[in-house]
């Protein structure tokens, strides 16, 4: 199979061919090419997305991308044997974009049209860059969803815990903002952190730490946050310690929330792994790398380019999907929220 892939979720454009060839000596997938396109530019003004903008940008964007994609792989379109595209969860404006222009190129050539849910396409990134045996524990992080899964195979997910107000990507980019950096605020609190020298010591909440679900909570960190920063005594000097401190906390209760996951699972996972934006967060891999080590299996993260929205991991999931026997139907219409859904393959 070689699928063109296509991704419009939110304020990335991006496009990618992937084949399912495998070989002795590399047993992952092909991706053949990839193009993916920031919008950094057209949001960064308005301090976040713009959802009108955005599908502006990826109406603007995707036929030359996917003409320039074609070049770069030297590929022939007789070669391609479907054409799938995110259409959800995401904002329903580029959704649109994406689901309609993949269409209408699957109409065009004579090719299936695969519809994809942009989780499953992190949910199985593992498989397409590592070659991940199920079943394995998923800490899915990111502006918009943060959630821990146990991925038991194609369309079979287990929610074991998810955030109960606030995303952790949407915690680092609401404390950055509050400090005065640029958006996206994730790497630039990142950045920030990296030049503390620990002069100020600041006492932030570590909110649903130790309980024994599994679940997040984020929001009352980013008021303990805005509380400090109001503060008369706070001053400029003192906001690489706090953004330092922030990304403790966060990274503090993922790793505990993820350790409190394989305690509420039976389940003899073969590695955990993560993905998502925040999954390109350093100080977060290593705390992640030591709760897999401490249970004794593989860590395994994504490469940074692939942590964020990307095409090759929406090509993949149909690739996965039409394997297994269990497409979604062509005609399935995008949808802004779509959790994913337990479906047992066809033996």
């Amino acid at each position: 199979m070689l699928i063109l892939g296509i991704e419009t979720s939110c304020d990335e454009t991006s496009v990618a061919l992937v084949d399912d060839a495998r070989t002795e000596s590399c047993r992952t997938l092909h991706i053949r090419a990839q193009i993916t396109r920031s919008q950094l530019d057209e949001h960064q003004i308005f301090g976040g997305v713009v959802p009108e903008i955005a599908a502006r940008a990826h109406l603007q964007y995707l036929p030359r991308m996917t003409a320039q994609i074609m070049v770069d792989a030297g590929t022939a379109w007789d070669d391609i044997t479907g054409i799938a595209a995110t259409i959800g969860p995401g904002l329903i404006g580029g959704l649109l974009v994406g689901a309609t222009y993949g269409r209408a190129l699957a109409l065009a050539r004579g090719v299936p049209f695969y519809p994809v849910n942009h989780l499953e396409g992190h949910a199985l990134t593992a498989r397409l860059t590592d070659d991940a045996q199920f079943p394995y524990l998923l800490l899915l992080v990111s502006g918009g969803h943060t959630a821990l899964i146990a991925v038991h195979n194609v369309g079979q997910y287990e929610m074991l815990g998810e955030t109960r107000d606030d995303a952790a990507g949407e915690c680092f980019d609401k404390c950055a903002k509050l400090l005065g950096l640029s958006w996206p605020g994730g790497p630039a609190l990142e950045k920030l952190a990296q030049t503390a020298r620990g002069e100020f010591k600041f006492d932030l909440p570590l909110p649903m730490h130790g309980q024994l679900h599994a679940d997040f909570s984020f929001s009352g960190l980013k008021t303990a946050v805005r509380q400090i920063i109001r503060a008369e005594k706070f001053s400029n000097a003192q906001k690489p310690d706090l953004a330092a401190a922030t990304q403790n906390a966060i990274t503090r209760v993922l790793a505990d929330r993820t350790r409190q996951a394989f305690k509420v699972s039976k389940e003899k996972f073969t590695a955990l792994v993560v993905a998502g934006g925040v999954a390109a967060n350093q100080t977060v891999r290593v705390a992640l790398t030591q709760v897999a080590q401490e249970n004794r299996l593989d860590f395994i993260a994504p490469p940074l380019a692939l942590c964020t929205d990307n095409a090759a991991m929406i090509a993949w999931a149909a690739i996965e999907r039409e394997r297994a026997g269990i497409s979604y139907p062509a005609e399935t219409r995008p949808l802004p929220r779509w959790p994913l859904q337990i479906q047992k393959a066809k033996s």
